[in-house]
């Protein structure tokens, strides 16, 4: 890999990294919704839930479509879902293997 492409794989990394964003991204897993709808679901201050899209939306990981005043979000990839189920997993697995290793200790 290039260092370009390493920084740029730190960057989206970093712009995921954050407990909000991926409850976002799971408000937005199948389906385009506006600030407003998302700013219901997730019971937090609408500046809060805007910069987080912002920061998504900057870094390529949103698009946004307008109608009248309001605009929508999605997911720029589906593939963007596959990499948070993927991480998912091996956490889920990195878990159980410490649940195991505990039950065995004890």
């Amino acid at each position: 890999m290039t260092k370009e492409l390493l920084r740029l794989h730190a960057d989206v990394c970093k712009t995921l990294s954050h407990a909000k964003r991926l409850e976002i991204l799971n408000i937005l897993r199948n389906k385009e919704m506006n600030a407003g709808e998302i700013v219901a679901r997730m019971k937090v201050p609408k500046a809060n839930v805007s910069q987080h899209l912002g920061v998504m939306r900057n870094a390529g990981i949103l698009e946004t479509r307008r109608n009248g005043t309001n605009i929508y979000y999605r997911i720029s990839n589906p593939k963007v879902n596959k990499a948070c189920d993927l991480m998912r997993e091996v956490l889920l697995e990195q878990h159980a293997q410490k649940a195991e290793l505990f039950n065995r200790l004890r």
